[in-house]
Order: C-alpha cells, then sequence, then structure tokens
C-alpha cells in the first residue's frame, strides 16, 4: 500500500505514525569525519557527560587504519584517548548533546 493511499483512507482523528531508522543507521561513522563531533556519555565520566573528539590520531605509517581519536571534556577540557569504534555503542555514547 503505497504512502498516499494510507493517508487518503486513514481516519481523520487519527495519526499514523512510522517508524524512523536511527542516525547511525543512515550514517555510519567514518573515523576520517570525526573531528569536532560531538557525543554524550551514556554513564557519566569522572562526571562529565558532553565532549568532543579533540583529535582524530593518524597511525604511523599513515597508510595503517585510524583506531584511535582523542576525545575533550566540554567543561574541563580533560583530553582521553579511545578506540574512535567505542563511539557506535550506543550503551556508552550518544551522537550530538543530549
Amino acid at each position: 500500500m503505497s504512502l498516499l493511499h494510507h493517508l487518503a483512507n486513514s481516519s481523520p482523528g487519527r495519526r499514523a505514525t512510522y517508524a524512523v531508522p536511527s542516525k547511525t543507521a543512515m550514517n555510519p561513522l567514518s573515523p576520517k569525519k570525526l573531528l569536532l563531533t560531538k557525543w554524550t556519555a551514556v554513564k557519566p565520566i569522572a562526571k562529565q557527560k558532553h565532549f568532543l573528539v579533540s583529535k582524530v590520531i593518524v597511525p604511523e605509517p599513515p597508510n595503517e587504519k585510524i583506531e584511535f581519536v582523542e576525545i575533550e571534556a566540554v567543561y574541563t577540557k580533560k583530553v582521553s584517548l579511545i578506540a574512535w569504534r567505542d563511539l557506535t555503542n550506543s550503551e556508552l555514547w550518544i551522537q550530538g548533546w543530549q
């Protein structure tokens, strides 16, 4: 059934709901594009929730895959090194500041 057909035949007082894919499903993360992206820790780290990717660590030699990024706590400016793939774990990180 097409969306137009569904909308035309739905009850006037009833709203249709649709599932929207998550951002990460639509736009998979690329380590090269993480610089200056904003992240929220699901569980605060040293009482900090909001972080910014401040540096993408380019490996030696440069033709190797990127494995790590530096994240900076927005409030305290403390820097930590993490595996960039950890940012894809929704139990640890949420993209953007929540």
